[in-house]
């Protein structure tokens, strides 16, 4: 029986990586292998998950619940909201740069978060898996960069 609960728990995990852009390429067997480099952590409503000026050390996807991201000084309005399936601090996973924004759990959530050290132990071991990431990151990042530019030719501020 603890075998049976723990296989539904191994396919019900890989399920929840599998609903992020960030893993949509990987297979069932490649997202058990990420998973094995993946640490959850739970945080309550209001509460910071990282601040603006901390070093960037991990990659965080929603697993459940919600964040908002707030620059320095702006925290009554969110830049964004983010929802069940979205990710944020990847350039954590690239660089050791301060964090530009503060992260806060918007409801209780539940975060799977992939830290640097965890995501280079997977590139060394894995590396189709990790190159499938990096490049779904790389996509993610270039669209990112597409829209902040195209906002700066409509006339809007990009700070």
């Amino acid at each position: 029986m603890l075998w049976f609960s723990r296989a539904h728990q191994t396919i019900k995990v890989s399920h929840r990586l599998a609903n992020t852009e960030l893993f949509c390429n990987l297979t069932e067997r490649e997202l058990k292998i990420v998973d094995a480099f993946v640490h959850d952590r739970t945080f309550l409503a209001g509460e910071v998950v990282f601040d603006a000026g901390e070093e960037g050390q991990a990659l965080y996807i929603i697993v459940s619940g919600a964040a908002a991201i707030y620059l320095p000084g702006q925290h009554e309005t969110p830049l964004a909201e983010l929802k069940t399936g979205d990710f944020f601090g990847e350039l954590g996973l690239l660089d050791d740069w301060p964090r530009s924004a503060q992260v806060r759990a918007s409801a209780p959530s539940e975060l799977a978060v992939l830290f640097r050290g965890d995501f280079e132990r997977l590139m060394d071991a894995h590396a189709q898996i990790a190159s499938k990431i990096a490049m779904q990151l790389a996509r993610h990042l270039g669209q990112r960069l597409r829209q902040m530019l195209a906002q700066t030719t409509d006339g809007a501020v990009i700070q």
